[in-house]
């Protein structure tokens, strides 16, 4: 079982990305997580709009916005918190603790071996606590969800060797 689905194996939106890699799973969840958080132009910018620093790894984006490391293994890690990320201050919190008006976010990188390499991925789960974080979520994810995939696409990229 992945430890994404022990953590949040129920949700309300969801968002994968892959990459292929020659290099083993071990290799490749560590380069994603040393990997630029911004590695180009575009990805500092969306992260400078957001007031988010980017001069940083993958590994410190998580834990300086607040999210908690949930699991961690040599090919896979959980990254979790709770809170209103359609706010300016995301207002982050534990992710056990999820009140009502806000939401439960999960996020791993994870890599599987295969013929010739491996595949890394990273898939971000979102659990509204209500109906009402639920609907204000989805307007928010209607704008940045598309520049959240693009985000996570480029730090794949960005571990490839």
């Amino acid at each position: 079982m992945r430890a994404l689905d022990g953590a949040l194996p129920q949700f309300d939106v969801n968002e994968v990305h892959s990459i292929s890699l020659r290099c083993g799973p071990e290799a490749a969840v560590q380069r994603a997580l040393a990997a630029p958080a911004a590695p180009d132009r575009l990805t500092a910018a969306l992260f400078r709009a957001r007031g988010v620093r980017s001069g940083t790894t993958v590994q410190e984006l998580f834990d300086w916005t607040g999210f908690e490391t949930l699991t961690r293994s040599a090919t896979e890690v959980v990254f979790a918190a709770s809170g209103t990320p359609w706010r300016p201050s995301g207002g982050l919190a534990p992710f056990d603790a999820a009140k009502p008006g806000t939401v439960r976010v999960a996020t791993d990188i994870r890599a599987v071996a295969v013929a010739g390499g491996c595949v890394l991925s990273t898939e971000t789960r979102i659990q509204a606590v209500d109906a009402s974080a639920r609907r204000a979520f989805r307007r928010y994810w209607l704008v940045v969800g598309p520049f959240s995939g693009l985000i996570r696409r480029r730090w794949l990229r960005a571990a490839a060797p």
